[in-house]
């Protein structure tokens, strides 16, 4: 077979190979272990059964593509309770709840969240995600995780779901509690589902994450696969090899926290070897940043080789360009920091990428939008559209880069999306479509969200919020799957989702638990 064979074969696979790297499940299954805590704050009783769901929750690996053993316990669950229950081929999950005497014929209600969850963990964390239970810290009114994601979106969705279902205080209609698998993956398990799964007509998504807010919209998205082919040449015995290495970002999520301007470590990287590039001849051998295409990466690395001679050169442009970057996020919670040092020979990498290809990879990182690209015109305040660069890497001789380009109108997404098709074409490089999910149009006049504003004013004596989020939410699908869907999305106050920082307002689960109570037994009236 030719070069030419070879190369032409390598990228007519390379994007299925990639799917499947980034998709691909353990091979072990692993039990969980009991979850430690600490209270540290005072929680009041039906909260504190709520955190208890949500602590046996925690200790069931659950990332996403991996929630096997999540949605079998969820089957486990409903049959101790004495629930009706189904699981679909993927892993979804419907548990049907009888309604309360003289709730019979009141219309059905279906509460509905995913269990997935971002799996994430700062450098220095031990976590293994196949087999840990989270750890959960109680601190004040705020809950956490030991240096990793805390899974509350939305694994606390399920918890509120679970403990209304199981409590007979609480007066209700029919309940059918839909948990669907991979939402964090695009909303496959969403896609996936068949129209029959359940019947009612009423869904709230218990997925938003701002207590006293109503999500009656969301933006869609488009998944986005960029590679460039790269050429490598071996090195000399004699060659110098450095790392450079980019972390302490505050990260995110990349719908909900993508207009704060945290920094991307991916695009930070890019910025850097291009100083250093600047000032001296490099070669690249290696670049690697970001874990997950929707949460705004927080570290990222490359390796490189230099002339040893311009090492200390190169040196004295990291501390006034990382001084320069502190000062562009001097708002964020954390300050980005750039590390430069020589490798050991008996840690060299690989090979380095010819000159003209190191130029190639610089250039395409640097080009590559990120962040908000346009506001919307509508509605003041609100992103229209706007890319997140999630995961940067090497794999087969090529540069591939997974970014997610989301937007309210998909006339404005799909321009979007030709953008970076025309950008990885000026650098030689070339795209592929993994994945697309509709934005949720909103519904203004619907009859749920009259409710839900009523219920609340009664409840809080105050008017709840209504927003549409650039975040994408399982409505979208769900709406489109099952016809007159009247839908919402409403939820507790998580702060930082898909970070280690992600923490959340303990006060806010109770005030979500009683809106939920009192609008299931408005029913009655």
């Amino acid at each position: 077979m030719g070069k030419q064979t070879i190369r032409a074969f390598t990228l007519t696979l390379f994007p299925l190979f990639l799917i499947f790297y980034v998709c691909a499940p353990p091979k072990n299954e692993i039990v969980a272990k009991p979850n430690s805590r600490t209270y540290t704050a005072a929680i009041d009783e039906k909260t504190r059964e709520v955190l208890n769901i949500f602590e046996q929750i925690s200790a069931i690996p659950r990332c996403s593509k991996r929630e096997k053993k999540m949605s079998k316990w969820l089957v486990n669950w409903a049959q101790k309770h004495g629930f009706k229950v189904s699981a679909d081929k993927i892993g979804n999950v419907v548990i049907k709840v009888p309604a309360t005497n003289g709730y019979e014929t009141a219309p059905k209600v279906v509460f509905q969240g995913h269990m997935d969850m971002v799996c994430d963990k700062i450098p220095e964390s031990n976590h293994d995600f196949r087999k840990d239970p989270i750890r959960i810290i109680y601190d004040g009114d705020w809950l956490k995780a030991d240096n990793t994601t805390l899974g509350a979106d939305n694994g606390l969705g399920m918890a509120l779901c679970l403990a209304l279902a199981i409590d007979k205080t609480v007066n209700h209609p029919p309940l059918e509690i839909l948990f669907t698998v991979q939402e964090e993956s695009g909303l496959i398990g969403a896609k996936s589902l068949d129209p029959g799964f359940v019947e009612g007509k009423i869904l709230l998504n218990i997925d938003s994450e701002e207590e006293g807010v109503f999500t009656i919209g969301s933006a869609g998205g488009i998944l986005t696969l960029t590679y460039l082919p790269v050429t490598t040449h071996t090195p000399a015995k004699d060659q110098t090899v450095y790392r450079l290495r980019i972390d302490g970002l505050q990260g995110g999520h990349s719908g909900m926290d993508i207009n704060k301007k945290r920094g991307n470590a991916n695009k930070i990287l890019a910025r850097t070897l291009e100083a250093l590039k600047t000032s001296s001849q490099i070669s690249l051998i290696s670049v690697k940043g970001g874990t997950k295409a929707n949460a705004i990466p927080r570290e990222a690395e490359a390796i490189l080789a230099c002339d040893p001679t311009q090492f200390l050169n190169l040196k004295k442009l990291i501390a006034p360009l990382e001084q320069t970057l502190r000062g562009e996020f001097a708002h964020t919670a954390t300050s980005p920091s750039i590390h430069f040092s020589q490798m050991k020979p008996k840690d060299f990498p690989g090979s380095l990428f010819i000159q003209q290809d190191t130029d190639k990879v610089i250039n395409l990182l640097l080009a590559l939008p990120d962040g908000v690209a346009e506001m919307s015109a509508d509605i003041e305040e609100r992103v229209e559209t706007s890319n997140n660069i999630g995961i940067v890497g090497l794999k087969n001789t090529a540069l591939f880069v997974i970014s997610l380009q989301r937007g309210a109108k998909k006339s404005k997404l799909r321009e979007f999306s030709k953008k970076i098709e025309a950008i990885a074409s000026q650098c030689g490089g070339k795209t592929k479509k993994l994945d697309e999910f509709p934005a949720w149009e909103p519904n203004t006049r619907s009859w749920l969200l009259k409710r839900c504003k009523i219920v609340y004013g009664k409840v809080f004596e105050k008017e709840p919020r209504v927003t549409i989020v650039h975040g994408g939410l399982e409505c979208s699908v769900i709406g489109s799957k099952f016809d007159d869907m009247d839908m919402i999305s409403l939820g507790p106050t998580i702060k930082d989702a898909h970070s280690p920082d992600e923490k959340v307002y303990i006060p806010s689960i109770d005030r979500v638990w009683r809106f939920l109570a009192a609008f299931l037994a408005s029913y009655g009236n």
